[in-house]
């Protein structure tokens, strides 16, 4: 198959990234792809569902879905950082969901000094961040469009580029996020790591991502949108927790949890004839209803795990409300 320009081609196999296994007998789906098809969006967040997926290879030890082969890690940067930005207000939506989850958290953190969100697309996140009282948040983005639609005084908090653990001081962080974003890492087991590493003792990860398992996803078979080009591995509730309790963290918490976006969106990634949705979506985007905020038990999980060490002291969850330094 001949890609066009810039588009990756799965090339490399590669044993199971969360537990090693090699054991490829459970394929959970074979490859349905056409390279030829996908366009400036294809490797850009809440895009229009394309239904389209590398081999997928279920890990009989740790339950995780995983791509194999998969393009090189250079080929998916580059993508990634050619790809187009169109979902502003979806990521503001995404956000403030995040950002519940986010307050629970706060009171069992050592302090709160540093946070870093992965895939932080236009730092939407870091504004949680920065009014929950991090005195410094950063954001690492592989792409350069939403950094370019980022508010002015979000964007200095973003850095360009894939995530790399040296560009951060070891022990430094007290919180480490990533959303929606597992899925497409190449190692997402390198990078909890590497965020394990980063964090300071009693400092915690927040993820949340895809479960593959969850009702929804099953009636909806490959129609649903979590079956995409851009995802290297799916996961269930069982391996997202293994997956951190492998790379050492503790307490590990994994839970379903609802998202709330306009209904417009929702009908974004309805299992419909793709003419019929983009006629329904835009009748949608111009009409109050399709304005409307939903809340859907979708298929998303979010877990949380701490890095050992003394317990925090207690302390207010609404202590220190200044921004970012």
């Amino acid at each position: 198959m001949t890609a066009p320009a810039g588009m990756p081609v799965p090339e490399q196999t590669r044993p199971c990234p969360v537990c090693g296994s090699d054991d490829e007998s459970r394929v959970f789906a074979e490859a349905r792809y056409d390279l030829a098809k996908l366009d400036a969006h294809a490797f850009a967040s809440r895009k229009l569902p394309e239904y389209m997926h590398y081999r997928l290879v279920r890990c009989p030890t740790c339950d995780l879905v995983y791509a194999s082969p998969v393009p090189s890690a250079e080929g998916l940067a580059r993508a990634y950082d050619e790809a187009a930005f169109d979902s502003a207000e979806e990521a503001r939506c995404a956000a403030r969901t995040y950002g519940r989850l986010l307050g629970p958290l706060l009171a069992r953190l050592p302090d709160l000094g540093t946070a870093i969100d992965v895939g932080t697309g236009d730092g939407a996140f870091l504004e949680e961040l920065a009014a929950a009282g991090f005195e410094t948040v950063i954001g690492v983005e592989p792409s350069a469009a939403p950094i370019a639609a980022a508010k002015p005084h979000v964007r200095p908090w973003i850095r360009h580029g894939t995530f790399r653990e040296h560009d951060f001081p070891a022990g430094g962080a007290s919180l480490v996020t990533c959303f929606q974003t597992l899925e497409h890492l190449p190692d997402p087991a390198a990078f909890a790591r590497s965020a394990w590493r980063l964090l300071k003792p009693g400092g915690a990860v927040l993820f949340v991502g895809h479960d593959y398992g969850a009702l929804p996803n099953r009636l909806m078979g490959r129609r649903s949108p979590i079956y995409d080009i851009e995802h290297l591995q799916l996961f269930s509730r069982r391996a997202l927790g293994e997956m951190l309790r492998r790379t050492g963290f503790t307490h590990v918490h994994v839970r379903p949890i609802t998202n709330r976006y306009p209904l417009h969106y929702w009908l974004k990634l309805a299992p419909l004839p793709t003419a019929l949705k983009l006629r329904l979506c835009a009748a949608a985007k111009a009409s109050w209803p399709g304005q409307l905020q939903v809340s859907l038990p979708v298929g998303n999980l979010a877990a949380v795990g701490f890095r050992p060490g003394d317990p925090p002291p207690t302390r207010s969850a609404a202590a220190t409300r200044h921004g970012p330094a």
